[in-house]
């Protein structure tokens, strides 16, 4: 059973939320043009992000992202304005997840298209939207802290664009 699968087949699930911006200890990375991923646990961390691309939509993962580390997942200057999100935790079993419905694998993945996953073979999930603004460089930012009202928190990263 792949990484994701694990994950899946846990009951306990964590209160886990996104945060978009940064932390004291991430800090210290140089601006880049590119959309990054930081992991503000102390657990490893699997990543899919989601995007349109000129050819139609595109799911690709798993990045795996140690706790407090950052990992790239598009380098460059973004060129779309939306970016969806899916992360899960691979020590505790919990996830960060959105209403967005996206395709995924049990294993590295880059697929084409969001619709009909099950049929194709893969696996449905629920991707959180990130609205860029149109900005070359974004980041999101991990974390298991709970949200108030439990919904996901997103916080500003002092002295950047990344909302």
């Amino acid at each position: 059973m792949g990484f994701a699968g694990r994950l899946r087949k846990r009951l306990a699930v964590p209160l886990l939320i996104i945060g978009a911006g940064s932390c004291a200890v991430f800090a210290t990375s140089p601006a880049r043009a590119d959309f990054r991923v930081c992991n503000a646990t102390q657990n490893l961390v699997g990543v899919g992000i989601g995007y349109r691309a000129k050819a139609g939509w595109i799911t690709e993962g798993w990045w795996h992202i140690e706790g407090s580390t950052c990992k790239t997942l598009i380098e460059g200057p973004l060129s779309s304005r939306f970016y969806y999100l899916y992360a899960e935790d691979a020590e505790r079993g919990g996830r960060w997840d959105g209403p967005i419905n996206m395709c995924v694998a049990e294993k590295e993945f880059k697929i084409a298209g969001v619709n009909d996953c099950v049929a194709r073979g893969f696996q449905r999930a629920g991707f959180q939207e990130y609205d860029t603004g149109e900005q070359a460089s974004w980041m999101v930012q991990l974390t298991d802290e709970p949200a108030t009202g439990g919904a996901p928190a997103a916080a500003p990263a002092p002295g950047t664009n990344s909302q």
